[in-house]
């Protein structure tokens, strides 16, 4: 038997914690079924589904998870003990994979809507992470909040910012910036941050991949964990 941290047939494959937050999904779940040889494909014998919280990120439905399939596989095993488990074969045609998360996926495209970067922003939380550049060095963004209202601008550019408020223009809509760690820095609420690096109106946030050669070697470097 194996365990498996989505609906299945939805979400075969090595990420669905991180894509069921990243894609928006209302629940999740986990599934318990037989191996076969290809990928997440066995007969389900138990399967039981999980709300997600509107801030739900890819930490916490991982342990809420974690504790359902725990329970999960001793109920599941108790049916097969008593001869009452019941294989039901998945529905090929409703399936989708996912693949592996890699870092590069935090890499930010300010071009995306605000709701879809939100969403990314708790889906690699806590990890890869979501970032952005800023000032020539990375920036990782561990929480935010959708901003319904358009600006004039450049994409990542600040377009509001105060004293507990900083707001990136996104292909749709704003992002308020809640939560965020400034590389080599610990993490920070948004007003602390801006005590201590306040981040003028008009300023533009890169992506790492665009920025300059400089950071992108400190990029590199932090992803050998250097």
């Amino acid at each position: 038997m194996n365990i498996h941290a989505s609906l299945l047939p939805k979400y075969r494959g090595a990420s669905p914690i991180q894509y069921a937050v990243i894609n928006g999904e209302k629940e999740s779940g986990v599934t318990i079924m037989m191996m076969a040889e290809t990928l997440d494909t066995g007969d389900m014998l138990d399967q039981e589904a999980v709300v997600l919280d509107e801030k739900e990120t890819f930490g916490s439905l991982h342990d809420k998870l974690s504790s359902l399939g725990s329970r999960l596989i001793l109920k599941t095993i108790t049916k097969l003990g008593e001869g009452t488990a019941v294989r039901t074969p998945q529905d090929d045609s409703r399936t989708c994979y996912v693949g592996m998360i890699k870092k590069s996926m935090g890499d930010i495209d300010w071009s995306m809507d605000a709701v879809s970067i939100e969403r990314l922003i708790r889906g690699l939380n806590p990890w890869p992470s979501a970032y952005s550049v800023w000032n020539g060095k990375v920036m990782k963004l561990w929480e935010a909040k959708v901003v319904d209202k358009e600006y004039e601008g450049a994409y990542g550019q600040v377009v509001e910012v105060d004293r507990d408020s900083l707001v990136i223009k996104t292909g749709k809509g704003g992002l308020s910036i809640r939560k965020l760690q400034l590389q080599g820095k610990k993490c920070m609420d948004i007003d602390a941050f801006l005590r201590g690096y306040p981040i003028a109106e008009g300023t533009v946030l890169e992506r790492l991949a665009g920025a300059s050669s400089c950071t992108e070697n400190v990029g590199r470097k932090e992803e050998r964990g250097v």
